[in-house]
């Protein structure tokens, strides 16, 4: 899915953290891919311009022009965005996709369903990389002389985590409601966004049944991935966001048959990843300003 991520093991990454409280680039991703739990980096998370030395970093979850020049301007060593920005990262998209196969097959989704469900996605993905202009916020960069990188799928996997975790503690004859109310209490992150978690399919009085976390493969899986989970075995299905269309169809084919589709919200679900991340930057040592971040509290 990615290339072999080259950098020293994490635990001397960390032992010199200790004792210098400065990071290179690779050692920030090898902290994230450690955090998460990964082998390899991920085709939608890259450095594009490198650095060492890093104490100060800005971190938002679009690091675009007016960021970057503002990083600059402000003494940053680093600017460091969530969502891919440029190069191979925006390029790949479609192998990202690609990690729905194992989430739902995990879920018991069969594997030649899981494929098939993807195969659209990641074919329109293909064709669509074209289009970007992927050198323009690179350049950039390069240009002002600020390292400069996003942290994608490995920071989404510790937020699906995260909420595969708390929706485990509750019991399959619970109900949506009180999913919702578990994950609001349980973390800051969707207590303090301006949106909130919506059943957009189903109801929250619906028994929750087997839950599957679907986030941490590039974007949703849109109507084909939840329609998998749906008609294999999965009551409960949770997006960080969907389409209105998707959920239209989804609600007309699957709302009175006691399946749910929730939505949790894009930079709330993506602040619960990024934050813990954050964290562990700053007992390093860094000093870490995020920009437009949903701001922690429990769990």
């Amino acid at each position: 899915m990615g290339r072999e991520f080259p950098g020293p093991p994490v635990g001397g990454v960390e032992s010199q953290l200790i004792t210098g409280g400065t990071m290179t680039t690779e050692e920030i991703l090898a902290l994230a891919l450690a955090m998460a739990g990964l082998d390899e980096v991920p085709a939608d998370t890259a450095i594009y311009c490198p650095g060492e030395g890093i104490r100060r970093i800005l971190v938002g979850i679009d690091l675009e022009g007016a960021e970057l020049i503002l990083a600059k301007e402000r003494g940053f060593d680093l600017a460091l965005a969530h969502h891919p920005a440029g190069g191979t990262a925006v390029l790949r998209m479609d192998e990202v996709f690609a990690r729905h196969i194992g989430l739902m097959v995990e879920a018991g989704v069969p594997e030649a369903v899981a494929r098939a469900a993807v195969e659209e996605k990641r074919y329109e993905d293909r064709i669509t990389g074209q289009i970007r202009n992927y050198d323009r916020l690179p350049a950039l960069a390069r240009l002002l002389g600020i390292a400069y990188m996003n942290i994608h799928t490995p920071l989404d996997e510790i937020g699906r985590r995260r909420m595969a975790e708390a929706a485990a503690e509750l019991a399959p004859h619970a109900i949506v409601a009180d999913l919702i109310a578990h994950l609001c209490a349980r973390f800051g992150e969707f207590r303090h966004a301006l949106t909130e978690i919506q059943c957009l399919v189903g109801d929250g009085r619906n028994r929750l049944g087997h839950v599957a976390v679907a986030h941490g493969a590039g974007t949703n899986g849109g109507y084909p991935v939840a329609k998998a989970y749906f008609d294999h075995g999965v009551d409960t299905v949770i997006y960080i966001h969907c389409q209105p269309a998707v959920a239209k169809q989804l609600a007309r084919e699957y709302g009175s048959t006691g399946k749910n589709l929730l939505v949790t919200g894009h930079i709330a679900s993506d602040s619960l990843g990024i934050n813990p991340f954050l964290s562990a930057l700053g007992e390093r040592g860094l000093e870490v300003v995020p920009l437009g971040l949903v701001p922690p509290g429990g769990g």
